[in-house]
């Protein structure tokens, strides 16, 4: 049975999704650019924007009961790879060495509202 998952401390989803959706253990997080919740304003400059997202992607997991622990994937998308050093620092921050899920990293030619990153993720309950 899918559940969804939604927080006011992540931004509201823009269109025809949601959050998450939460089925069979594994939690489908959608991609999160870099939205100030409480604002509802982009915050601007790779740094501020990988640091925005990861907190909304906290958030998101943090409602399902979870943390970038349980995290096993993670797209990236990013609009330009020469932002791809600090972003992986960033990143890498918010995670544990001894959990890092799988993940790819694209470049893509434009995402919405025109940010510099995305990030979507999928989780699992221990």
């Amino acid at each position: 049975m899918k559940q969804i998952i939604n927080t006011v401390n992540a931004p509201a989803a823009i269109g025809p999704y949601a959050q998450a959706n939460m089925a069979n253990g594994v939690l489908y997080i959608s991609g999160q650019i870099p939205v100030d919740p409480t604002t509802g304003k982009l915050v601007e400059g790779i740094e501020k924007e990988t640091h925005q997202v990861m907190k909304n992607l906290e958030a998101i997991l943090t409602e399902a009961g979870m943390t970038f622990k349980n995290v096993v994937k993670a797209t990236i998308f990013l609009k330009s790879m020469d932002d791809f050093a600090v972003m992986n620092d960033i990143y890498a921050s918010y995670l544990d060495a001894d959990s890092y899920p799988a993940r790819e990293t694209v470049q893509v030619s434009c995402l919405p509202k025109n940010v510099d990153i995305e990030i979507s993720m999928i989780a699992h309950q221990d």
